[in-house]
């Protein structure tokens, strides 16, 4: 026998009011953008950059629907298409849940390109912005993930495991916290450490690249943790899709630094 920790008896509705219910997982967006949002529109009242803290409060609405649609049609594609091919009415439905982070940062990119078009800004000087605050998105939505008991971990022994009893009553890792803090407060930390550096923040792209690169990075290292959504499973030499996703991601992000960093040379 081995220890295991049964997971907090945490309901996943905030409070209730008739048939309203605000949810941990929808708070933790919220959260995650009004945060980015206060800690953007101050470092933009004080940084000789060309953008303002209007522009930041303008941008918040274009960020809120490319996180959401990106991330809502990311699920659709990459992780459940077949089903939803079959039940189009679920697309909407995401009070339902089905989330996809590289969903929403194509819807991101997406955003911050038509964004800074219109109103003839710089897409990698808000880019590198954004990437230090995104982290904190992160960090609360993966800590609802473990609220929720979802997108838990792989089979476990070690004496951190936590029992999800709407799975089995095997202990599993946790691995929403392991993502909560590599991606979330690690990745937080590291590139707001690196953007006190005016040279980091001369070569417009590295912090963009970064966060990119680390999230990947980190991302494939839990993915050894964390169990494949069922209807996929795992794939090539034992790989998940969240592995596959997250190459992409890293070269990008590690020719964004490469690229950034020669501009200035």
């Amino acid at each position: 026998m081995y220890f295991a920790i049964p997971l907090p008896q945490i309901d996943p509705v905030l409070f209730s009011i008739g048939p309203f219910a605000v949810r941990w997982y929808a708070l933790s967006y919220v959260a995650g953008l009004v945060l980015g949002w206060q800690l953007l529109r101050r470092r933009a009242a004080v940084s000789t950059e060309e953008l303002s803290a209007d522009n930041i409060d303008d941008f918040l609405v274009w960020a809120t629907i490319g996180i959401i649609l990106g991330g809502r049609l990311g699920y659709v594609f990459f992780y459940n298409f077949q089903y939803f091919l079959a039940n189009p009415s679920e697309i909407l439905a995401t009070w339902r849940g089905g989330m996809s982070f590289h969903g929403g940062l194509l819807g991101v990119v997406v955003a911050v390109l038509l964004f800074c078009r219109r109103y003839k800004l710089s897409p990698l000087i808000l880019g590198d912005m954004l990437a230090c605050v995104a982290p904190i998105g992160l960090l609360f939505g993966r800590i609802a993930n473990f609220i929720n008991g979802e997108l838990y971990g792989r089979v476990t022994e070690v004496p951190w495991g936590v029992v999800f009893p709407y799975v089995d009553p095997e202990p599993r890792h946790p691995s929403q916290l392991y993502e909560a803090f590599l991606e979330g407060l690690v990745l937080f930390v590291i590139l707001n450490i690196m953007w006190r550096s005016e040279k980091v923040r001369a070569n417009c792209g590295v912090l963009t690249g970064t966060f990119i690169a680390g999230y990947a990075a980190m991302r494939m290292i839990i993915e050894l943790f964390r169990q494949p959504d069922s209807q996929i499973g795992f794939l090539t030499l034992g790989s998940t899709m969240g592995q596959w996703l997250s190459v992409p991601m890293l070269i990008i992000g590690l020719g964004m630094i490469i690229w950034g960093l020669r501009r200035t040379a």
